[in-house]
């Protein structure tokens, strides 16, 4: 053990008659755990939402989307040729509108979107998500049958109906009648409901046979192309080069894209938390400062006592800064142990749950990353060590014979 080290420890744990100086190191300590805990826990919190959320988007829509800007796709075959790659998992033609529900006295706004059964399973968890009946049934339906649709679970429950039930679809296209121009309508039969668990889609989606939504809403074809890739987090660059290889006559979007009103605003809350919290390392870090202060004008005798003796200003700084080392690295020790145990315990049990029908989650999930513990860990430590540097510089130009004039 050097000198340097077992003066640090000794001074660390005070003895009786000093005992308002280790009462000082102990708040030091606490105030770094308190600090570190709370940025593990914020961090974790922050890093859960935007994780659940952006599950769900992508398990209810696809990586990418392709829009042609001439108009509706004609064949789709032939433009999946275009869109294919090695990064490509899957392609789905879609058609999307807006469209008005009727069943009984009960009327609702839902978003209305023509699949295809044989393609949707591969770029979105729809499979999964059916609660009731089975996607097929949109297009295996017998002749004298009327048109399937499947309805959000949430929606369905609005609604009042329920599997074999009958609902009225409405949309703005206009079809002309012996009264004039009206809105075209149609009685669907419900032939399944389905669940994504994200608010958004349980409460407001519908979804019908490709051919049908393209008669409802008067379009040609498929008004766009999903796309599921390999790696989701290489969305952007995918992006980037599919637009690329497509060319102007085409439009291309990721997930992130048609969301980022989201998570820009889940981004900016997290940077704001942080910083927020971060202040509470700061504050500990002047506890630091304050009791080292402290600590260099109690023991001043004893400086200029290892000073007479040889030792040189380097070894009395190095005392002052391995206390406030130590400080820091018990504090921040015991705060990311016990973050990392109320993550644990919150993701487990659920502790806190949410409306769904506000932050499109149940509950505030948990989620470590081990670069955001490595973050804060490193800058814990780093603002303790430069709190010790003004007061061990302090300890270090002590005059000898100044501190033991009056001893």
């Amino acid at each position: 053990m050097s000198v340097s080290w077992f003066i640090a420890r000794r001074y660390l744990v005070a003895r009786r008659r000093q005992a308002l100086i280790s009462l000082i190191s102990a708040v030091s300590i606490l105030g770094v755990g308190v600090g570190v805990m709370a940025l593990v826990i914020a961090l974790a919190l922050m890093t859960g939402v935007q994780g659940e959320l952006r599950d769900r988007i992508v398990g209810a829509s696809a990586h990418l989307y392709v829009y042609s800007r001439m108009g509706p796709f004609g064949d789709f075959e032939e433009e999946r040729k275009r869109v294919e790659g090695p990064e490509v998992t899957g392609l789905a033609p879609a058609v999307f509108g807006y469209a008005l529900i009727r069943a009984g006295t009960h009327d609702e706004f839902v978003q209305l979107k023509g699949i295809d059964p044989r393609y949707e399973p591969a770029v979105t968890d729809i499979n999964r998500a059916v609660a009731s009946g089975s996607i097929e049934a949109l297009v295996d339906r017998p002749a004298d049958a009327r048109d399937g649709i499947m309805l959000g679970a949430d929606l369905a429950q609005k609604l009042g109906v329920g599997l074999g039930d009958t609902v009225e679809i409405l949309t703005s296209e206009p079809t002309s009648t012996v009264y004039g121009l009206m809105p075209r309508r149609r009685v669907f039969d419900i032939i399944g409901t389905f669940r994504f668990n994200f608010y958004e889609f349980d409460q407001s989606y519908a979804f019908v046979s490709l051919a049908t939504a393209e008669d409802l809403l008067g379009v040609d074809g498929p008004q766009m192309i999903q796309v599921r890739l390999k790696d989701l987090d290489r969305a952007r660059a995918v992006r980037d080069a599919l637009q690329e290889k497509l060319g102007s006559r085409y439009q291309v979007q990721d997930w992130a894209e048609t969301n980022a009103p989201l998570y820009s605003a889940l981004w900016l809350e997290k940077v704001a938390i942080s910083l927020t919290i971060g202040l509470i390392v700061m504050v500990a870090a002047l506890n630091i400062v304050g009791s080292l202060v402290l600590l260099v004008m109690e023991k001043s005798r004893d400086i200029a006592i290892l000073r007479t003796m040889g030792a040189t200003s380097r070894v009395i700084r190095r005392i002052f800064v391995l206390q406030g080392i130590a400080i820091g690295l018990i504090g921040t020790t015991g705060g990311t142990i016990g973050g990392l145990i109320v993550c644990w315990v919150a993701e487990k049990y659920r502790l806190v749950k949410l409306p769904e029908d506000v932050y499109q989650i149940p509950y505030l999930p948990f989620h470590v990353l081990p670069l955001d513990v490595a973050i804060v860990v490193v800058s814990a430590i780093l603002v303790c060590f430069l709190a010790t540097i003004y007061p061990s510089r302090q300890a270090g130009r002590l005059d000898p014979a100044e501190a033991l004039r009056h001893q």
